[in-house]
């Protein structure tokens, strides 16, 4: 996307604008008729184009070849030029969307002035284009839980497909990062992939917002669906999608189309779809709030991503994870997490997820005062607010026990949040508390303690059925 597409139905006029882009240091093809332009842009698309609009002997004209251009590559900046110019012409095909307008005869520095800006406008959305998609390669999937493990690879089972993926989990479990983690090892790989915010923009917008829109005054604006084209498009949170929406969004997965607000002609999309939600789409769609059809057609492929509390075993590796970027981001301290710490963040209650733990990693490495590993006394903990931190106080629960019930309820949950910390993992819950691994499964048997499947992973619970 480097050259420049040169159209125009006068062979000298082709010539020697081709002549003087070229003595400038630009590659130039050029293009007699509208069938030879077009299959120059099929071949690959151009860096720059300049159009004629009145082209002789060819079954379309400037304002057609635009118009078709601007819908399959938007992002290619058009300059039209005309012997039979007029405001009215011009007018027209800035609101079509091309970049500038050129009457004939053209002055030669009025035409460089002009292209150079072009030149640059399309290296600038090409730089944009490839900065969007290191950012997709760069979310990384980071972990190596049994949980981890099982999401990775139903991710890996639709890469390549073209499927639509729903992807279910709570809110900060990491949603995003699975859907661009599909998207950068697929083979659209090297297209856009646009976020919906769902929850964020206003319902009386989302339209245009989706569907671009077209104007006398703006010309044309294409929307998130448009800039899509031949990449993934990630609605996040889409039960957050207004109802009349649902229907028109419907349509277009139907038929790979639709038209801009206050536009007329149809604007064809190839599209991958992948969406998420924290909410449970079924009861959604009881309540009357979620079509069922738009369900089914987004629900082809479910995948679960499993919230932070089931692969409490990659926490460490999160936490770490989160240090390094933070470092290279934001100049943050290069510190290690102390045995003690890590232990501590595989205890604690993660509602927010991995959101959650990412935000108290940054919190830790402003506030810190040193560079070394991260201590315990450095991490959050609100019961610290009503002491100096160096007395233990008892949960009201604990407190109204007799010795020995209070015993056996502490140990049941120490156990519990132990196994949990290992990912279910027996013998290393063994090793790290200081116990045989037989020694450690009778006890867990006197206290009615069993372990199950859930997100990959196994989890302690209570066996309510236990005498």
């Amino acid at each position: 996307m480097s050259d420049i597409l040169i159209t125009d139905d006068e062979s000298d006029i082709r010539s020697l604008i081709s002549d003087i882009l070229e003595d400038e240091g630009y590659s130039c093809r050029t293009a007699g008729t509208s069938e030879e332009c077009m299959q120059a842009i099929e071949d690959e698309a151009p860096g720059l184009m300049i159009l004629d609009i009145w082209l002789k002997d060819s079954d379309m004209d400037g304002i057609d070849i635009l118009k078709s251009v601007r819908r399959s590559h938007p992002d290619v900046p058009i300059i039209i030029i005309s012997g039979h110019g007029n405001i009215e012409i011009a007018v027209a095909a800035i609101k079509q969307g091309a970049y500038d307008y050129i009457e004939k005869p053209f002055n030669i520095d009025q035409l460089m002035v002009v292209v150079s800006r072009a030149m640059e406008t399309s290296r600038l959305r090409h730089e944009n284009s490839q900065l969007r998609r290191k950012d997709a390669v760069a979310a990384e999937m980071i972990g190596q839980s049994a949980a981890y493990k099982t999401l990775t690879s139903q991710l890996k089972k639709v890469m390549n497909s073209n499927g639509r993926v729903m992807l279910t989990g709570p809110a900060g479990s990491g949603k995003e990062v699975a859907a661009r983690y599909v998207h950068a090892h697929s083979n659209r790989a090297n297209g856009p992939f646009v976020t919906v915010s769902s929850a964020s923009i206003e319902p009386e917008r989302m339209e245009a917002v989706l569907f671009g829109s077209e104007s006398a005054e703006k010309g044309i604006e294409p929307g998130l669906l448009e800039q899509a084209h031949e990449g993934v498009i990630y609605f996040d949170e889409v039960a957050d999608m207004p109802l009349g929406t649902q229907s028109k969004i419907l349509r277009v997965l139907v038929e790979q189309a639709f038209q801009r607000v206050g536009g007329s002609e149809k604007v064809k999309v190839d599209l991958r779809v992948i969406s998420s939600t924290n909410r449970d789409l079924q009861a959604e769609i009881r309540a009357g709030r979620f079509r069922e059809e738009l369900f089914h057609r987004l629900n082809v492929v479910p995948i679960a991503v499993p919230s932070l509390e089931d692969r409490r075993d990659d926490i460490p590796v999160l936490a770490d994870h989160f240090i390094q970027v933070l470092n290279k981001t934001q100049g943050l301290p290069l510190r290690e997490l102390s045995d003690e710490t890590s232990a501590l963040l595989q205890t604690m209650r993660w509602p927010g997820n991995v959101r959650q733990l990412r935000n108290v990693i940054e919190r830790v490495l402003i506030l810190g005062d040193g560079t070394g590993p991260i201590e315990p006394s450095e991490l959050p903990n609100p019961s610290d607010s009503n002491g100096d931190g160096n007395e233990m106080t008892l949960s009201g629960s604990l407190a109204s026990l007799p010795l020995r019930e209070a015993r056996e309820l502490f140990e049941r949950q120490y156990l519990m949040t132990q196994i949990n910390r290992f990912g279910g993992n027996i013998s290393r819950t063994a090793s790290f508390v200081g116990m045989e691994r037989s020694a450690l499964h009778r006890k867990l048997k006197s206290l009615g303690v069993v372990t199950s499947a859930r997100g990959g992973s196994r989890i302690a619970r209570v066996d309510e059925n236990a005498a």
